[in-house]
């Protein structure tokens, strides 16, 4: 039925749970894996001060290298779960967007037929508040998309 899952993981322990839960189901229909995760860029709100135009620059700079630090961390230990689990799988790091929207790009460029992800199940104001790209991703994705919690 699925052939190529895509995996959203920020490297959370939830979405932790999300990677099992797809390597487990990828391996047992012999499906392929893609595992993707997502730095959102530089927050706006962080430019500012006295030194604005100084330290920002640096800042951005340091941003970006501790993300893709953290992303590579994440995705070579989902890469070893999949090796492990003897699941075919590649690793993307998506830079400067935001989650959901990276997540409904990929899952289209690489032709996935599912998506799983993990979500806190929030509601209301915490929802509000807090924001929810799972339920972004469910709101605009075509494609099925496994939720896990």
């Amino acid at each position: 039925m699925y052939k190529h899952l895509l995996i959203a993981t920020d490297g959370s322990e939830l979405a932790g749970k999300g990677v099992a839960q797809g390597l487990t189901l990828a391996s047992s229909i012999g499906a392929t894996v893609t595992f993707v995760t997502v730095s959102e860029p530089f927050p706006i709100f962080a430019w500012g001060g006295a030194m604005a135009g100084y330290a920002s620059g640096d800042e951005l700079v340091t941003y970006k290298e501790e993300a893709g630090k953290y992303a590579k961390e994440v995705l070579d230990k989902c890469k070893a779960s999949a090796d492990a689990a003897g699941v075919a799988a590649e690793i993307i790091h998506v830079e400067d967007k935001r989650p959901a929207e990276a997540i409904l790009e990929q899952s289209q460029a690489r032709g996935c037929d599912l998506i799983v992800m993990a979500s806190h199940g929030r509601r209301g104001l915490g929802k509000l508040l807090l924001g929810s790209q799972t339920a972004e991703v469910l709101s605009y994705t075509e494609i099925p998309v496994l939720v896990v919690r």
